[in-house]
């Protein structure tokens, strides 16, 4: 809720001045209908597709058609390529293979994994940019190292890899400029194997990765200790404090106190306003923490390694589904089974995933150089900032404003040129500032480093 000071203070201060615009962007009818496309029946058709393979552990079978990580892996690359062959084959599907030694820790043998990936590349070479969708394929029991016992891993993380496989199939048709990714990363249970070999590949090949969404337990709308149901609301976790920060990104930080405003936090802004313009009152959470408490997930490698990168994970989680072996007890069963996953709820966190990607690779590139000017001693705040390089010009640009108590953005301003005039104190609020193209698909927004 906006403050009485920012409600009584900004139509006097922009009376010749832009006024704001609307806080959403208009959506876009064409996303609307993506989003629309996605099928619960499809969803739930795909966990209960992996969930017959038994175990998907990562020691698991490998060379059984029936059961196992192999056959598991073998069928999700059939699906995208299923996908790929209706799209006219511009989704391109590989088994991203590599080995892991034993580690003493959960992995007590040589293993080779594989991360099942497809990627639609952009149709604007010179758009570089790339987006992830990410879920992990393994499943467990109550022992990490037992890879023989049946592990259904309906929700953990069957969910993820089936919102993985619905984006692939309802966008493989679809023409964007720049490239997305859809994976189901192997060995996320044994700790994290497949998306660190898939991030050190981003970071390696020099991918322009400007967003991973990591979808990891996002089924269930039933929550125990306490008994709650919340099918309206999913959570994303989002790194503060850039894992990979440079000294002199630090020093910056520090500066601004920007700790609130990490890439991957903007990441996490963005995909909250997107679901209120594409959710159909479905609401995104957003949690200031990278994930929950002694809990990880895939997106952190690629935090490390640099990347703005977020976790996906439903509003209230059933711990007698997690981890569990099949039993009953005291009347009360435990296990990842298909009857933990709520579907309907599933669709709709599967809609905030898709909304998501379509809207960022629609919009232009992110603005570049964006400053605050500080030369002078002023009560106004001047920002400028320079067009992204080697693709189409955006038509305009968006400034984002909140008071720095704030953790979300309060008002917005639609400009054409690439600076800005505000009479606000620059030391009273934080700023963003974002592309936009003629059809109003923005940009994630990039805070301002402060120029002399």
């Amino acid at each position: 809720m906006k403050s009485a000071y920012l409600l009584c203070f900004i139509p006097f201060a922009v009376a010749a001045q832009p006024k704001p615009a609307s806080l959403l962007p208009k959506a876009d009818p064409a996303i609307q209908k993506l989003v629309d496309d996605i099928s619960a029946k499809n969803l739930e058709a795909d966990i209960r597709g992996m969930v017959a393979f038994g175990t998907r552990h990562t020691l698991s079978e490998t060379d059984n058609p029936k059961r196992g990580i192999g056959a598991a892996r073998r069928w999700v690359f059939d699906e995208f390529q299923k996908y790929s062959k209706a799209s006219g084959g511009r989704l391109k599907v590989e088994m991203d293979t590599f080995t892991v030694r034993p580690d003493g820790r959960r992995i007590n043998k040589s293993v080779l994994m594989a991360n099942v990936l497809a990627t639609l590349p952009g149709t604007d070479p010179t758009d570089t940019r790339v987006l992830l969708v990410s879920g992990h394929l393994d499943s467990r029991v109550s022992d990490v190292m037992n890879a023989t016992a049946d592990a259904p891993g309906a929700n953990d993380d069957g969910s993820g890899v089936a919102v993985v496989m619905e984006l692939a199939r309802v966008l493989a048709g679809q023409q964007f400029p720049c490239t997305l990714k859809f994976v189901a990363v192997q060995g996320e249970e044994q700790g994290l194997y497949g998306s660190r070999h898939l991030a050190e590949r981003a970071k390696k090949e020099g991918w322009n990765l400007v967003a991973m969404l990591n979808n990891d337990i996002v089924g269930n709308s039933r929550g125990h200790d306490p008994e709650i149901v919340d099918a309206n609301h999913v959570r994303i976790f989002s790194e503060g404090v850039p894992a990979a920060e440079t000294p002199e990104q630090a020093a910056q930080r520090r500066q601004l106190s920007s700790e609130n405003d990490s890439p991957s936090r903007q990441l996490a802004r963005y995909i909250q306003r997107t679901a209120q313009l594409y959710g159909r009152g479905h609401q995104v959470v957003l949690e200031y923490r990278p994930d929950r408490f002694l809990r990880g997930g895939d997106h952190t490698p690629f935090n490390q390694q640099g990347f703005a990168a977020v976790r996906f994970t439903e509003m209230n989680e059933d711990f007698t589904h997690q981890h569990q072996d099949l039993r009953t007890e005291k009347g009360r069963p435990y296990g990842d089974v298909v009857e933990g996953v709520d579907f309907a709820y599933l669709r709709r966190n599967a809609g905030v995933n898709l909304a998501t990607m379509a809207s960022l690779a629609l919009a232009p590139p992110a603005p570049q150089k964006v400053e605050v000017l500080t030369a002078e001693l002023t009560n106004r705040t001047q920002l400028r900032w320079q067009a992204p390089t080697g693709v189409p010009k955006p038509a305009g640009y968006v400034v984002l404003v909140r008071e720095t108590s704030a953790p979300q953005w309060q008002t917005r301003y639609q400009v054409t040129s690439p600076s800005i005039d505000l009479p606000l104190n620059k030391d009273n609020f934080i700023f963003g500032v974002a592309s936009v193209d003629a059809a109003g698909h923005e940009s994630t927004s990039v805070l301002p480093v402060v120029a002399r």
